[in-house]
Formats: C-alpha cells, sequence, structure tokens
C-alpha cells in the first residue's frame, strides 16, 4: 500500500527557504512512512482482513456463476432439441416457451452478477481505505508526540515523491531519521494485544460484505 508524502516537496522547500538565516538551530527529521506502515502489526492485520473478505466474495461470486453456467447449459440443450426435426410440433412449442423462460431468467442472472461483482469490489475498496486511514492517523499521532517530545520544527517523509517522480529527501543524515523509533513505539504492544484477543474478538471475513 503505497502512501503519499506527509509534506510535500514545495511546501517543505518554502518553509526552509522562508526561514530567517539566523535561525541556524532549525531542527529537522525525516521519517520513512512506507517502511513504518509496512512494519507496524496492525497493517498485515488490515491486509489479513482483508484478504479474507476477498475471498468470501470470490465464493459468492463463483456461487452465482456455477449457477449462471447450468443454466446457460440447459438453454443451450433446449435449442440443439428444438432443432431436432423428429420433434412434434407441441413439444417443440413446449421447449421453445421453455428456451425462453431460461433464456430470461440466465440474462437476469448474469446482470445481477455483473452488479454484484461492482457491489462487492467496491465494499473491498471502501474496507481497504478505512483501514489504511486508520493506520495512517495512528502513525501520525506517533510521530506528533516524537516531534513534540523532542521539539522538532520540521518532518519530511523520505519515502516520498514529487509530482515529477523524484525524492523528495535526496539525502539525510542517518542519525536525523527515527523511523525505527516509531516502528517500535507502534509495535511496542504487538505481543499483548495478540494475546488478549480472544476468538470472538477475532475479525469475521463475512462482517465487511455485509448489506450496509
Amino acid at each position: 500500500m503505497k502512501l503519499n508524502l506527509i509534506l510535500p516537496a514545495l511546501a517543505a522547500v518554502a518553509l526552509i527557504s522562508a526561514a530567517p538565516m539566523a535561525q541556524a538551530d532549525v531542527k529537522i527529521g525525516y521519517v520513512d512512512m512506507n517502511r513504518i506502515f509496512n512494519n507496524y502489526y496492525k497493517t498485515e492485520q488490515a491486509k489479513k482482513r482483508v484478504d479474507e473478505a476477498q475471498a468470501v466474495a470470490q465464493k459468492e461470486l463463483q456461487d452465482r456463476a456455477d449457477v449462471f453456467n447450468k443454466n446457460l447449459s440447459e438453454v443451450k440443450k433446449l435449442n440443439d432439441d428444438i432443432s431436432k426435426p423428429e420433434l412434434s410440433k407441441d413439444a417443440k412449442e413446449k421447449k421453445t416457451k421453455d428456451r425462453d423462460l431460461k433464456a430470461e431468467d440466465v440474462k437476469r442472472q448474469e446482470k445481477d452478477i455483473m452488479e454484484l461483482r461492482q457491489k462487492r469490489l467496491k465494499e473491498l475498496q471502501e474496507q481497504a481505505a478505512r483501514m489504511r486511514s486508520g493506520i495512517v492517523e495512528e502513525i501520525r499521532k506517533v510521530i506528533a508526540d516524537k516531534v513534540k517530545a523532542e521539539q522538532y520544527d520540521l518532518v519530511l517523509d523520505k519515502s516520498g515523491l514529487t509530482s515529477n517522480g523524484i525524492e523528495v529527501v535526496l539525502y539525510s543524515r542517518e542519525a536525523a531519521d527515527f523511523s525505527d523509533d516509531i516502528i517500535k513505539a507502534l509495535n511496542k504492544n504487538k505481543d499483548a494485544a495478540a494475546a488478549s484477543a480472544s476468538p470472538s474478538d477475532a475479525p469475521k471475513a463475512a462482517d465487511p460484505l455485509k448489506a450496509k
């Protein structure tokens, strides 16, 4: 999951260039948001929940597709039967009527499957976006606490790119990067959270797909 930079490059440059020359002690820090995001234990949990929900959606769609294919085969068989020259007029009329009714069902089922696929895709995208947004908000809060505690004036995201696809931060001192501190702070309760989780608290794959 690719994250956008915390502070666009142009804004960062503007802030730096606008600072008075006398303020040579401006404290600048750096983080790698991609690395933090990918190393936060809740990110893996969120990915697992999305994958489970996707599997449920795929199973649902496959079940619908199986019914559709079965009915489609029946329509083709009725067509074959109707074309048989030995078939009586009454029998042909009956099979034609059955074929037409079944064909209408097949068309409706095809439409329903397409609509369901779009609906489930939207639900999965919204679920992933909500989880990502929540995780990013947690990361930003930990960064904000770090900034406040150590009085940083500016923090840049090393993983961010400009509109031209160039790294926002071309170089930084290793000591100025406090990504590891943020990862450690975010994961400090990982073991406790895993130990306290009960089966009833575990995420259910079907939940994100319930009708709203």
